[in-house]
């Protein structure tokens, strides 16, 4: 796959996963009456163009659900991996991914999934996105041997091959970075995540909710119709009802005092 034609695939599965469900069905019977009914009746088409642009218009509808359907899933497998998993060694390398790509998510940034398991990644893990700012996260799920300076090297030549500067990369390991390591990276503004780091940030993410519809945090938030939990992301409507959680808005208030 193309460099160009894996972003933009990205991008559709980022835009899949953000919108919510009635949006996807809407956009799916949109596509599905103008390509496959509107287009061809208003050229007079014949039968047979009819048909294949019928057939056109409901492969692109059904692939549209299913994609959204997919990241859902997804989406539901993430929270899992980071409210369940108590001990990451036992994660697989794609999981530990996934599990780190949760925690930035909770912490606000929008997230892109480009590790592979069949083949090399680049040195690429994540990407991260916020505002104007973009971020490229290295994943090792090492449990005993330490990151040397080596491997920090290597992260910081795919960043200058990716035009960013060490500021806008990120190491995350299960395990821990060598003296010389940490130097280097303290030297080129390189952020370190170690085994402690990352168990601090994930119990400090698990207080927190995401938004059904982007995934953001959640804040937890009082009117007059009773507590809600409100989408904290610029432009995102997303929101809980916790009239009939009583537990959970009581969880959140005991958390936050």
């Amino acid at each position: 796959m193309s460099k160009p034609q894996g972003r933009f695939d990205r991008a559709i599965l980022d835009f899949l996963g953000r919108i919510s469900g009635w949006t996807a069905t809407v956009l799916a019977t949109v596509s599905y009456g103008g390509i496959g009914l509107a287009v061809p009746l208003a050229l007079g088409a014949p039968s047979y163009l009819l048909i294949a642009f019928n057939l056109a218009g409901s492969t692109v509808a059904a692939a549209m659900l299913l994609g959204w359907l997919l990241k859902r899933i997804a989406a539901g497998q993430r929270r899992n991996l980071l409210e369940w998993t108590t001990d990451l060694r036992r994660l697989n390398s794609s999981e530990f991914e996934w599990l780190v790509g949760e925690v930035f998510r909770r912490e606000g940034w929008n997230v892109a999934e480009t590790g592979r398991t069949s083949g090399p990644d680049g040195n690429i893990d994540l990407i991260l996105t916020r505002g104007g700012e973009r971020v490229i996260v290295q994943c090792k799920r090492w449990t005993a041997q330490s990151v040397s300076v080596d491997e920090i090297r290597r992260f910081l030549g795919t960043l200058m091959r990716e035009k960013l500067d060490g500021r806008g990369g990120i190491y995350v390991t299960l395990s821990d970075f060598n003296d010389q390591a940490r130097q280097e990276a303290h030297q080129a503004g390189l952020l370190l995540i170690d085994n402690r780091e990352l168990f601090s940030r994930i119990e400090k993410v698990r207080k927190s909710e995401p938004c059904p519809v982007c995934n953001s945090p959640m804040v937890l938030n009082k009117s007059q119709h009773g507590w809600w939990l409100r989408c904290n992301a610029s432009g995102c409507r997303g929101k809980r009802n916790l009239g009939k959680d009583i537990d959970r808005a009581v969880e959140l208030l005991i958390q936050s005092a």
